[in-house]
């Protein structure tokens, strides 16, 4: 797969257009369908989306994401795509009409053969344009349209938005359902005030990236990636109250079966479930033995 960082001229192409934070189930069936019509004719297919949300844009916002540009790639990677395109998402692009972003940007750099959206894709100034306008433009610019339909997980439709609630609400299954794959994130190594080692449970210490959502504070069962091997491994995001009532927000993860020196090292972290909220207990004792309790859980998983 090709990435571009600017519109160059690619024409004939099986385009999908979206943002795709996730790269959800819904988001999968978009892009499965321009890989797969470019296949069937012999052509090739591309993700046009742009570097940061529009939302950020107009709203002056820090983006919270779900996942990381590098995990966002990968994923687009592995259903087919030929080519990614990141457009940086500026005052001209806003202020362009829905006729003249689908005329001036996507048919005169592509001529797509075919265009591929989620069924509620809107574009242009002021949201004007949607999947309505790019099935009545098909025969003016000699495309085909597909207007994917909404993916349904447990009676709700599958968006970005609903799955950045259930993030923060700590509902990592149902995340993983949606997602449909586990939800994580790699990251590097930090030095903590080692105090798990204190606890007899070593931790390694992550911290989120600012433009990441973070799921709710709380004890999680997780899987651990480090170089080639997988461990089961309890995680706790969240800032320690039994310690201090004013540390950093940080992720600790204590691997099970695993003793290595790590730090600098890159860690993946993909988190299975919930085990408790975090709370702040009455001393060290009743931390640790909270944990052991949450070592023996996770060990029977």
């Amino acid at each position: 797969m090709q990435i571009f960082n600017s519109l160059n001229e690619n024409k004939g192409l099986s385009i999908a257009l979206g943002f795709f934070d996730g790269v959800h189930l819904g988001h999968q069936a978009v892009i499965k369908s321009a890989v797969d019509f470019a296949k069937k004719h012999n052509s090739k297919s591309a993700v046009i989306t742009f570097q940061d949300h529009p939302h950020c844009f107009f709203h002056d916002l820090n983006p919270e994401y779900i996942i990381k540009r590098k995990e966002k790639i990968d994923l687009i990677e592995k259903l087919g795509i030929d080519y990614l395109y990141f457009i940086k998402f500026d005052e001209k692009l806003a202020n362009l009409s829905a006729e003249n972003y689908l005329k001036d940007i996507l048919i005169k750099n592509f001529e797509p053969i075919a265009i591929s959206t989620g069924f509620n894709h809107t574009f242009g100034a002021k949201k004007t344009g949607d999947v309505n306008l790019l099935n009545e433009k098909q025969t003016t610019y000699n495309y085909q349209y597909f207007e994917i339909p909404p993916v349904i997980q447990d009676n709700e439709i599958i968006s970005s938005t609903t799955i950045r609630k259930k993030l923060a609400q700590g509902e990592i299954k149902e995340v993983n359902k949606m997602l449909g794959y586990t939800y994580g994130l790699e990251e590097t190594v930090v030095y903590g005030q080692q105090l798990g080692r204190k606890l007899g449970f070593k931790t390694a210490n992550l911290i989120y990236p600012k433009n990441l959502i973070t799921p709710k504070n709380g004890v999680y069962s997780a899987l651990v990636k480090y170089k080639e091997n997988t461990y089961k491994a309890v995680a706790n995001n969240g800032t320690r109250p039994t310690i201090d009532k004013n540390l950093p927000q940080i992720l600790e993860v204590h691997i099970l079966d695993f003793d290595e020196n790590i730090y600098g090292e890159k860690l993946e972290v993909r988190f299975l479930d919930k085990i408790r909220s975090e709370k702040q207990f009455e001393n060290l004792d009743e931390l640790k033995a909270q944990i052991q309790k949450d070592v023996k859980f996770v060990e029977k998983q």
